[in-house]
C-alpha cells in the first residue's frame, strides 16, 4: 500500500538514492549524458540528505510491501522551503523509476499545496525540469520564464514557475 509520510531521518540514504535514479533514468535526449552526471553523478550522503531535508516541510511516499533495512520503500519525495526568503519554494518533486506515471507527483504535490495553504503561504515558485513542466502547468502554475542552473560546468535548463494560492482566512 503506498501512503504519504512527513520525512524522517531514517529515509535519508533511500531518498539520496531515489533522487540519483530518477535523474540518471531521463531520457538523453531530454538531458545528455553530461547534464545528468552533473545533476547526480552518484547517490549524496544521507547526511547530505537529511540536513536538506530538516531545513524544509517534506513528505515521501513509500510502499508499506517493500521494505529496505528495517522501513517501508521510500518511492517519492517533495519538499517546500519555509524560510524567510525562500517561503514557498518547490526544492525538490522526485518519484522513483519503478513507480513514475502512477499518480504519485500529483499526489505528493497535492499533499504540499494543502499543506502550505494551511500554513499560510500565498505563493508557491519552482525551477521545473523540462520532465516536471507538465505537471507544475496542470497544476496551475504560470510560466515566467527559462531558468539555467549551473552544475559541475554543466548548465541545465529549466523553467521558472509560480501559483498563487488562496491563503485560507484566520478564525
Amino acid at each position: 500500500m503506498l501512503r504519504i509520510i512527513p520525512y524522517s531521518k531514517c529515509y535519508a540514504v533511500q531518498v539520496s538514492h531515489l533522487f540519483h535514479l530518477a535523474i540518471n533514468v531521463i531520457a538523453d535526449d531530454v538531458y545528455s549524458i553530461a547534464e545528468k552526471q552533473a545533476w547526480s553523478s552518484s547517490p549524496r550522503s544521507g547526511y547530505h540528505w537529511h540536513k536538506r531535508l530538516s531545513r524544509s516541510k517534506a513528505w515521501l511516499m513509500i510502499d508499506d510491501e517493500r521494505d529496505v533495512q528495517g522501513v517501508p520503500f521510500c518511492c517519492g519525495l517533495v519538499n517546500l522551503e519555509t524560510h524567510f526568503n525562500t517561503r514557498g519554494y518547490i526544492d525538490s518533486l522526485y518519484v522513483h523509476p519503478d513507480f513514475q506515471h502512477r499518480g504519485i507527483a500529483t499526489a505528493l504535490f497535492t499533499q504540499l499545496q494543502t499543506w502550505a495553504t494551511s500554513a499560510n503561504i500565498s505563493n508557491l515558485s519552482v525551477d521545473a525540469s523540462k520532465l516536471s513542466k507538465p505537471l507544475f502547468l496542470s497544476h496551475g502554475f504560470r510560466l515566467h520564464h527559462r531558468s539555467y542552473q549551473e552544475k559541475r560546468g554543466q548548465i541545465i535548463m529549466g523553467y521558472l514557475m509560480s501559483k498563487v494560492l488562496s491563503v485560507q482566512e484566520q478564525s
